[in-house]
């Protein structure tokens, strides 16, 4: 088996990286891309697993298979919910969660990951429709994150997402490329 420092199980792709600088029109749409394909991607990441591969963590110490797959829609959901809030109202605040005691939920382990794959897949759908008729001033929106205690533009919460389902992403990839799974 592959030995690989911690750090690079925790983070395979790296940590985000965000400007606060608005994203440019390509920049955008490549971003919106990824969003809208995490979808697939996730569900073909797991293709054929068996139950003790979904409760194998992804590194020592971390989440499994089956508590990333849940997640991911919760995360993602918190955005969008986010984003149309900072659409709707002036600098709204929004509400941080203990995203490790959601992990640790009993419908978790009681949900099979179906339905949060198509959780995840409609909430895409829903999500990418709303970001592909924003304007370019809708864009430098901001809402406010009082565990940050930073605004965060729609921009920056876009990069974010993105790289928040690659990062997910490789956590099962490469988890399955160093079990040869």
């Amino acid at each position: 088996m592959l030995t690989i420092p911690e750090a690079d199980l925790r983070y395979p792709i790296g940590h985000a990286e965000i400007s606060p600088e608005p994203l440019t029109e390509g920049r955008r749409l490549a971003l919106l891309a990824q969003i809208a394909v995490l979808p697939d991607q996730v569900r073909a990441a797991v293709a054929g697993l068996q139950a003790e591969h979904l409760d194998t963590p992804y590194r020592p110490g971390g989440w499994t298979v089956r508590q990333v797959l849940h997640h991911l829609p919760d995360s993602h959901m918190n955005a969008y919910t986010r984003m149309r809030l900072a659409l709707t109202e002036e600098l709204p605040t929004v509400r941080p969660y203990d995203e490790a005691a959601w992990a640790e939920l009993p419908d978790v382990a009681a949900t099979p990951v179906a339905v949060s794959l198509a959780l995840l897949e409609a909430l895409h759908i829903r999500w990418v429709n709303l970001m592909r008729q924003l304007s370019h001033e809708q864009w430098s929106r901001r809402f406010y994150h009082p565990g940050s205690k930073q605004e965060i533009s729609l921009d920056q919460a876009l990069a974010t997402y993105a790289w928040h389902g690659r990062h997910h992403l490789a956590h099962i990839t490469s988890l399955r490329q160093r079990q040869n799974w």
